[in-house]
C-alpha cells in the first residue's frame, strides 16, 4: 500500500507529462489503492509560534481589565494569532496594594520599571500608568530597547507627538523590516471607540472635510443631567464625582482641556496637520447654567461639548473645543450620559458616525487588547500619525453664534447691541428673552447668522465695557448652519 496525498502537478515538458501520466496510473490502478494520509490536524493551537510576553505598567482600572480580557480570550487570541500572548510582568507603585484582578499564572507584581524595561524576553510594553514624566521614560525607552508600545495615555501622545514620531524613525532607521517597532494608542481617544485605526485605514482613500463630536464622557453626563434632569452645574459635576466619571480635580473635564487633547490627536490623523494644543480655542463648560439650556430648548434643542475640526477653503483647518447648540434632528442631540460619538464628513463616505462607551475600565482595556492582539498577529503601521500635509491651522472660524449677555435695566440696550454689531459686521438673527421674574438675573439672548469667530470677540469685548452689561458675556458656536430650519415647525 501506497499513502499517496495528490493535490496539483504542473505539466511543463514531455518528461514531466510521462510522471504525470504514471503518477495518475498508479493511483488508479488496482493493485494500488488510495488511503488517505492519517497526517495529524494541525491548527494555530497546535502550530503556536514564540509566546508574546508582555510588561505592564499600571495596575490600576485600565491595567486589571487589560490582564481579566486576555486571560478569559485567551484560547481565542491563540487561534486568531498562533501565538500565547502571556503576561510576566506588571509594574506598580505600591505592590502590597489589593488588587481587584486575578494575577496570569507565572506574573509577577514589582516597583522596579527595570524589571520590564531591562527584560529582553519582553517583546510588547503595555503603558496604562498615566501622566507625562515617568509614562514619558517608560514609553521612550521601550521604544529604544526595541520593544513595541501600547498605551491608553492621550496627554503623553498630544504633549510629545513629533518627538515621539522622530524617535520611531530613527529607531526604525537602523532596524529590518521585521524588526520594526510599533507605537499603538488606540484606547487614547474615545476609550472603546475605534476611532484611531477608523482614520489609519478606512478613510486612506478619502478626503476628509469635517471631524466632530461628543469626546469627553464626564462632561456630556453632566450636561444631559443639566438638560433632561434640570440639575444645576454644580448638582450635575457631584453626582459626576460620585459615580466616578470625574476626577478628583475635575478641570481637565469640565474645562476642555482632555476633549482639547483628543482633538489634536485627531486633526493629526485626519489632515496630516501638527498643531500646539495652546493655539486650539477652548472653552468647558464651566460657564453655562440653566437659562442657557432654556433658551436652547426654545430654539429646538440641546448644549452638548464639542471637539470639532473642518477644512476651510483649500489649504486650511480649523478646530476648537466648545459648548454648542445642536438642534434635536442632529446625530449628536441624542448622544447622553457619558456616551462619546466621533462623526466623520468626507467626499466618498458622505457621514460616518462611531458611538460608543468613552471611557471605563473594559471599554479602555478592550481597545488596548485590539492593539496588543493586532501586533501579535503581526499587523504592520509604520506611520501611527498618518503622514505630514501641508495644510495650514487657522485659529478661527466661522459658524452662528449664541451669545448670552445678563444686563442692568436701562433704555437703549437694543440699540446700543444693533450698533456694535453692524460696527463689526455682525448681522444678528434674533433676539431670545424669557419673562423676567429676577431683576438680579436679568439676561437675552442674540442669535447671529455667520460669522468670524475673531469677530465676536470683538462685539463681546466692546458690550461687556458698557455700564448695563453685567459681567462677562457667554457666547458658543451653534453647531449646523440649518439649526434655524430644524427648529421650525
Amino acid at each position: 500500500r501506497v499513502n499517496c496525498f495528490y493535490k496539483h502537478i504542473l505539466v511543463s515538458s514531455p518528461k514531466m507529462k510521462f510522471i504525470s501520466t504514471l503518477v495518475v496510473a498508479l493511483i488508479s490502478s488496482s493493485s494500488w489503492a488510495f488511503v488517505p494520509s492519517k497526517r495529524p490536524h494541525y491548527t494555530a493551537t497546535n502550530l503556536l509560534a514564540e509566546p508574546l510576553h508582555i510588561g505592564v505598567f499600571g495596575g490600576g482600572t485600565v491595567g486589571g481589565g487589560i490582564v481579566g480580557i486576555l486571560e478569559q480570550k485567551r484560547a481565542k487570541f491563540e487561534e486568531m494569532t498562533g501565538r500565547s500572548i502571556h503576561i510576566k510582568t506588571i509594574c506598580v507603585r505600591n505592590a502590597d496594594k489589593p488588587r481587584d484582578f486575578k494575577l496570569p499564572e507565572g506574573c509577577t507584581v514589582t516597583t522596579n520599571y527595570d524589571d520590564i524595561l531591562n527584560d529582553d524576553s519582553l517583546e510588547l510594553v503595555v503603558e496604562v500608568m498615566g501622566g507625562t514624566t515617568k509614562a514619558k521614560d517608560v514609553v521612550y525607552s521601550s521604544l529604544k530597547s526595541g520593544k513595541h508600545v501600547v498605551t491608553a495615555n492621550k496627554a503623553l501622545i498630544a504633549a510629545y507627538m513629533p518627538e515621539i514620531t522622530d524617535l520611531l524613525k530613527e529607531i526604525n532607521s537602523k532596524r529590518g523590516g521585521d524588526e520594526q517597532v510599533e507605537f499603538r494608542y488606540e484606547a487614547a481617544v474615545c476609550g472603546g471607540i475605534p476611532v484611531i485605526r477608523s482614520l489609519q485605514s478606512d478613510f486612506v482613500g478619502d478626503d476628509i472635510q469635517m471631524v466632530s463630536g461628543i469626546i469627553n464622557g464626564c462632561t456630556n453626563f453632566m450636561l444631559t443631567a443639566m438638560d433632561r434632569d434640570g440639575k444645576s452645574y454644580d448638582e450635575a459635576l457631584a453626582e459626576a464625582s460620585k459615580l466616578g466619571y470625574a476626577e478628583e480635580d475635575p478641570t481637565l473635564d469640565v474645562g476642555g482641556f482632555d476633549a482639547r487633547s483628543k482633538l489634536k490627536i485627531l486633526v493629526r490623523l485626519a489632515y496630516g496637520v501638527e498643531v500646539a494644543e495652546d493655539d486650539i480655542s477652548c472653552k468647558g463648560i464651566t460657564e453655562l447654567s440653566k437659562l442657557d439650556f432654556e433658551y436652547a430648548k426654545m430654539m429646538g434643542g440641546s448644549i452638548k461639548l464639542i471637539g470639532f475640526a473642518k477644512r476651510v477653503g483649500s489649504d486650511k483647518v480649523a478646530a476648537f473645543v466648545s459648548p454648542c447648540y445642536v438642534s434635536s434632528d442632529d446625530s449628536l442631540y441624542a448622544v447622553n450620559g457619558a456616551t462619546n460619538a466621533v462623526e466623520i464628513t468626507s467626499s466618498n463616505l458622505l457621514s460616518t458616525t462611531l458611538i460608543g462607551e468613552g471611557a471605563g475600565r473594559y471599554p479602555t482595556a478592550n481597545s488596548c487588547v485590539n492593539d496588543i492582539v493586532a501586533l501579535a498577529k503581526g499587523d504592520k503601521t509604520p506611520l501611527p500619525f498618518n503622514p505630514p500635509s501641508d495644510l495650514k491651522f487657522v485659529n478661527n472660524y466661522e459658524a452662528d453664534f449664541y451669545i448670552r449677555l445678563k444686563y442692568r435695566d436701562t433704555l437703549g440696550i437694543t440699540r446700543q447691541c444693533g450698533e456694535i454689531c453692524e460696527k463689526y459686521g455682525v448681522s444678528i438673527h434674533s433676539i431670545l428673552q424669557n419673562p423676567i421674574t429676577k431683576r438680579d438675573d436679568a439676561a437675552f439672548v442674540l442669535i447671529t447668522e455667520k460669522v468670524a469667530l475673531s469677530k465676536v470677540k470683538q462685539v463681546c469685548a466692546e458690550i461687556e465695557a458698557l455700564d448695563w452689561c453685567k459681567g462677562p458675556i457667554f457666547f458658543m458656536p451653534v453647531l449646523r448652519d440649518n439649526w434655524a430650519v430644524a427648529m421650525s415647525p
